[in-house]
């Protein structure tokens, strides 16, 4: 009975994400539609262009065709990973998002590990020390960054790396390097703005998790037949505070592809939040469809494993 409800529960996510993908395909469609410029003289750029070149032009990319057509194609293109010419590089959109892609995710998957590991340990000392000095310290620590724009602190740390010196503000190599020291060199600064402030979002949760089940009636229970206090933390709130945890790992590691885009931006990294923000300049539409497409898969998908992760975890939420 518990299998089968699992899988009637799996089996729901998944159709649901497949409805959104196909729904976010379409909204795709149709915003960069309505967005101003024509998409030739986009690509071409060149004020030459005749009428009787345009027509030609439009044939061949198919913009003449009907506009059912050219959702049914570009469907299709998007599950293949096939989203265009960059009007700007003149080249696959693909062929530039995939290396982006690569350099965020070198990026932002330490820095998530690192503020997830950091905001769990301290949210849970927090709350374990609630209405203690150690407690008001932290917590203020943590919404401090929490609250503190990332461009801002991004520049702070530039200001700090340029009177120190010695240390790279900008780009993902030096000038003829591609060492793994000067990588690291160079993701020291914006690795930091990152950790700092999804540590402080990740404490926030983490502390206001464990207290609400800290106060729960079991809780009580527990301490009333003489349990060990540190064995009722670990083995019996701190697992049921990591539930609303999951939810909100799981909407990072979606989100961490673009939010990112201003610290990406002020260190120069060259990831695809940095990609989205030259694209935007540019009116690179292609690019920003195919950027758009990769972010919001992304959280789809991050927030299908959420779904999942949930279900084995409290087996409450598959009856729902």
């Amino acid at each position: 009975m518990a299998a089968a409800s699992y899988s009637t529960y799996l089996a729901r996510r998944v159709i649901l994400t497949v409805v959104s993908v196909f729904i976010i395909i379409s909204f795709n469609f149709l915003l960069f539609r309505v967005l101003p410029g024509n998409p030739i003289t986009l690509l071409y750029r060149s004020p030459r262009l005749t009428f009787n070149q345009e027509k030609a032009l439009s044939i061949e990319f198919g913009l003449n065709r009907p506009e059912w057509v050219q959702y049914i194609l570009y469907v299709k293109n998007a599950l293949e990973g096939n989203f265009g010419i960059s009007y700007y590089y003149k080249v696959s959109v693909t062929s530039k998002i995939i290396p982006a892609l690569e350099n965020s995710l070198i990026l932002l998957i330490p820095a998530t590990i690192i503020s997830i590991l950091l905001g769990i340990y301290t949210g849970v000392f927090s709350a374990w020390r609630e209405n203690t000095k150690a407690d008001v310290a932290v917590l203020q620590t943590a919404m401090a960054f929490y609250a503190m724009p990332t461009f801002w602190l991004g520049g702070i740390f530039i200001l700090i790396a340029i009177y120190i010196g010695g240390i790279p503000v900008a780009g993902e190599y030096s000038v003829g390097s591609t060492s793994i020291i000067n990588l690291m060199e160079h993701m020291a600064l914006p690795l930091l703005t990152l950790v700092l402030v999804y540590y402080g979002q990740f404490t926030i949760m983490m502390r206001n998790s464990l207290r609400d089940v800290l106060s729960e009636d079991y809780i009580l229970t527990a301490y009333a037949k003489g349990a060990d206090s540190k064995r009722i933390l670990y083995s019996h709130a701190v697992p049921n505070a990591m539930l609303p945890m999951i939810s909100l790992i799981a909407i990072n590691l979606g989100l961490m592809v673009t939010g990112a885009i201003l610290v990406e931006t002020v260190f120069s990294w060259p990831g695809i939040g940095y990609l989205i923000y030259q694209s935007i300049g540019h009116l690179d539409y292609p690019m920003l469809q195919g950027a758009f497409i990769i972010v919001t898969f992304s959280v789809v998908l991050a927030n299908l494993l959420a779904d999942i992760i949930y279900g084995l975890v409290d087996p409450r939420i598959r009856y729902r």
